[in-house]
């Protein structure tokens, strides 16, 4: 499953993450703040107008706000 479709409040791993979707710069970014393979999320909260944007993911002690699409391109396993 994919990040963006992750229920709530469940623990999840980073398994995989299509880097060559997201622009270079978005994915350096991303990498920079932790979420890349392996590291353990959970999403926190998700934006109520319309396309549910952002989405509030847990990444250590750390809370990162994500658009949609960037969660749509990693793979998570639930813990």
């Amino acid at each position: 499953m994919t990040l963006d479709m992750l229920p709530a409040d469940r623990p999840a791993r980073i398994v995989a993450v299509d880097w060559p979707s997201l622009v270079q710069e978005e994915a350096g970014r991303l990498r920079a703040l932790g979420l890349e393979e392996g590291a353990k999320v959970s999403v926190s909260h998700r934006g109520v107008f319309g396309g549910r944007d952002p989405i509030a993911v847990a990444v250590g002690r750390m809370t990162v706000a994500l658009r949609r699409a960037h969660a749509a391109a990693m793979q998570v396993e639930e813990l």
